[in-house]
């Protein structure tokens, strides 16, 4: 046939092939003629004479550029369609549409590249499907969703980018009861020559994550926590310039976070809250003026200041936590200042009294409350040595150690992975590291650049161990716990808009969202919006 255009057609009960050219004069609207060819572009007009019962329809070395949507529905009642040699690149949506009785498609031999998710839609009789030998670097995902009759498929010789993309191919072939020839890796190079049928699925990486901005909440904040109430996520937000805590829930109605109350409290540096039953608490620790205890003794009721904390010892709190001892609840406030000390007040009656002072002296920036081996812990940062882990023994707790080549220590907070515990350690001037406990002391796994970080917090979101590096000079940077290295990758940096001095970070999850709160010193406190993204998709 040379060069020639040939339209093969097997007539119903004709049994014999025919060659069909345009005659003279008479060229089909979509094709341009020559004195013996016809070369179409997009999906050739068939004749007006052709048999409503055409069984086969072939396509050889024909001008056919592409497969539209339709380009079929005056011949439903084939049963075989081939198409060898083309030049088409695309195949778009609905393309076999009416061949509700097609049992044999072969598109092979052609330049396609590109094949739209839903251009097999309808074909639900197809039997034997090829696509072999074209330019396809991937196939769409649920290409042949409701393709139940399928017995052989041939996607031999494409030259597919082996990335998350097929994924979903390597899932999808021990899953159906076909013959499946799915051909080799073109790329990436480690893989190429590689026969798909031996990649393995789980060796592939294709989950991502992305923080992105939601809300912004005016007022800096040193602090924020979050707590349920009542079935109910909320935040506080330790916001010391407006002099307040300021409890924010979620609007279901605007889709956005609204504040709900607000507590006074001048000078705030902490707003730690405490759910007991019906109950809520809430310690402001204040940097003058003295650290107060608010309660709501049941719903429906407003939060009261009930109790000054410790007036002789809390005298420049930084930092307060909630630790659960003996299985009674108590808080720790790390002070600041060389006259006061660091305090443990314990539940007792209606309020929280001292139950044990520590590390006098010592001008504490942080304490960190964890457990290891089975019993309490608490860890202290200190302005003047390094941090020092006691353990809980007796009813008090007693020095056990100190963490070694850490100095100049502002923060630390502490994850769990994999049956390990893993501090994250904040240094101002210095890099931040990373240590695991190995049973008797933490010690160093990593390090991290950091130029004015006041924090360094690890926080679990769905299934990401992220932790997040703030910075007073630079973006904010978020990393993520790669269990297979155990050590913390960069995922990405927070902003725009930028974070201006962040202090806290804190998340909470409201019906299926998930949202990162980030408490700045100097600027607004920002709302990023938790998003899982499937590469493979």
């Amino acid at each position: 046939m040379g060069g020639a255009g040939v339209l093969l057609l097997l007539l119903a009960g004709a049994g014999v092939g025919v060659a069909w050219r345009p005659p003279k004069g008479k060229c089909p609207l979509s094709c341009s003629c020559s004195k013996d060819s016809a070369l179409c572009e997009g999906s050739p007009d068939l004749p007006e004479n052709f048999s409503p019962t055409l069984l086969s329809l072939s396509f050889v070395r024909t001008g056919v550029t592409q497969l539209k949507a339709g380009s079929f529905l005056r011949v439903p009642t084939l049963h075989l369609l081939l198409f060898t040699s083309n030049s088409f690149s695309v195949i778009e949506d609905d393309a076999f549409a009416g061949l509700s009785h097609l049992q044999y498609l072969f598109i092979e031999d052609n330049e396609i590249g590109s094949i739209s998710k839903n251009a097999l839609r309808g074909l639900r009789s197809l039997t034997h499907l090829s696509l072999a030998n074209n330019n396809l670097e991937t196939l769409p995902r649920f290409l042949f969703r409701g393709l139940e009759t399928l017995t052989h498929v041939d996607l031999r010789g494409n030259p597919f980018q082996c990335d998350c993309r097929v994924l979903w191919l390597l899932q999808w072939t021990p899953t159906v009861n076909a013959s499946v020839g799915t051909g080799a890796c073109a790329s990436p190079p480690a893989l190429a020559h590689m026969q798909l049928r031996h990649l393995d699925p789980k060796t592939f990486k294709c989950r991502a994550i992305e923080l992105s901005w939601f809300q912004t909440v005016g007022e800096s904040a040193l602090g924020v926590e979050s707590f349920s109430y009542q079935g109910e996520p909320h935040i506080v937000l330790a916001q010391p310039f407006a002099g307040r805590c300021l409890i924010l829930t979620w609007d279901y109605s605007l889709q956005r976070f609204r504040p709900e109350e607000e507590l006074s409290a001048p000078s705030v540096v902490s707003c730690k809250p405490l759910v007991l039953g019906l109950r809520l608490f809430v310690l402001a620790a204040r940097l003058w003026g003295g650290s107060q205890l608010w309660a709501r003794p049941s719903p429906g009721l407003r939060l009261a200041p009930t109790q000054a904390l410790a007036p002789q010892r809390l005298l420049r709190p930084n930092d307060a936590e909630l630790l659960w001892l003996d299985g009674q609840p108590c808080f720790v406030v790390a002070d600041a200042s060389k006259a006061g000390s660091t305090t443990l007040l314990c539940q007792d009656g209606p309020g929280f009294y001292p139950r044990q002072s520590l590390h006098a002296w010592h001008r504490d920036t942080d304490a960190e409350a964890l457990e290891l081996d089975g019993r309490p812990h608490l860890l202290l940062a200190s302005a003047s040595q390094r941090p020092v882990l006691f353990q809980w023994l007796g009813g008090r707790f007693e020095r056990r150690t100190d963490i070694p080549e850490a100095e100049d220590v502002y923060a630390t907070r502490h994850f769990q992975a994999g049956g390990d515990v893993f501090l994250c350690l904040t240094r101002y001037i210095g890099d931040s590291m990373v240590m695991r406990w190995d049973g008797s002391m933490f010690r160093l796994l990593q390090q991290l650049p950091s130029r004015g970080a006041h924090v360094f917090q690890p926080l679990l979101i769905d299934r990401d161990q992220l932790a997040i590096l703030g910075s007073d000079f630079a973006f904010s940077q978020v990393f993520r716990l790669e269990p297979d290295k155990g050590l913390l990758e960069p995922l990405q940096e927070l902003g725009p808009p930028a974070l201006v001095a962040p202090r806290a970070f804190a998340h909470i999850t409201i019906a299926g969202r998930r949202f990162l709160f980030a408490a700045c010193f100097k600027g607004p406190t920002q709302i990023y919006q938790h998003h899982e993204l499937d590469l493979s998709a």
